[in-house]
């Protein structure tokens, strides 16, 4: 029976293993790409972080684009563990993009990477160009299934639909973070991003749970 046991968890481990060189690598790069730019971060400097040679590195990511998509992804990870994007309620959502803003704050070179990137890949020969498309629609789709949620529940203001709400909180979002980049010191994302939501949705933005319907609504 060890006979047949033993080569199953050497496969665990290996695999194990080569999961944590990945993320590895991916920590590495996004730590690159924020801090010199896609376009200067080399492919040798982020395999020297993780004390590797640029053909080891290329064994887990098959080109730099591949590794970009990757990083973007990683850091789509982490925001969703922040914002709960998905799951079509509206009030934790806003809550959770207002604690997105106050997390990106701290983090200006991945803002500034994800900025950049952004707007480089408009161009559809871009190698982001597919994955910002795809974000984009994905974010747009939730946002304004969260946006009928409040609808739904009394809580969203006379004039503001759902399908509005969506681009709107995604050109506000965007927009905030390149004023911001230049303008830190000035300038506080999460405050401004309750200030405008307050403007169109009731809720209240300490209470925990779910907001009650408000006994009237704005005509």
């Amino acid at each position: 029976m060890t006979e047949t046991i033993a080569p199953a968890r050497g496969r665990r481990g290996s695999y194990a293993k080569s999961e944590a060189t990945r993320q590895a690598i991916l920590d590495a790069a996004l730590e690159v790409f924020s801090q010199s730019g896609y376009r200067a971060g080399s492919l040798r400097d982020i395999a020297q972080r993780v004390d590797m040679s640029e053909a080891g590195l290329l064994h887990h990511f098959r080109n730099k684009s591949a590794l970009l998509e990757a990083v973007l992804e990683l850091r789509d990870e982490q925001a969703r563990a922040l914002v709960p994007i998905e799951s079509g309620d509206g009030v934790e959502l806003l809550r959770g993009l207002v604690g997105l803003a106050e997390y990106n704050a701290s983090i200006p070179g991945v803002v500034e990477l994800f900025t950049t990137l952004s707007a480089e890949a408009t161009a559809p020969d871009h190698p982001a160009h597919a994955y910002f498309l795809r974000r984009y629609e994905y974010t747009r789709r939730n946002i304004e299934r969260a946006f009928r949620d409040l609808r739904d529940r009394g809580l969203l203001r006379h004039g503001m639909t759902p399908r509005r709400g969506a681009v709107i909180m995604v050109a506000l979002m965007d927009g905030l973070q390149v004023q911001w980049l230049l303008h830190r010191d000035i300038l506080d994302m999460a405050e401004e991003l309750r200030a405008v939501f307050s403007t169109f949705v009731d809720i209240d933005w300490n209470a925990a749970g779910t907001d009650a319907v408000p006994e009237s609504v704005p005509a």
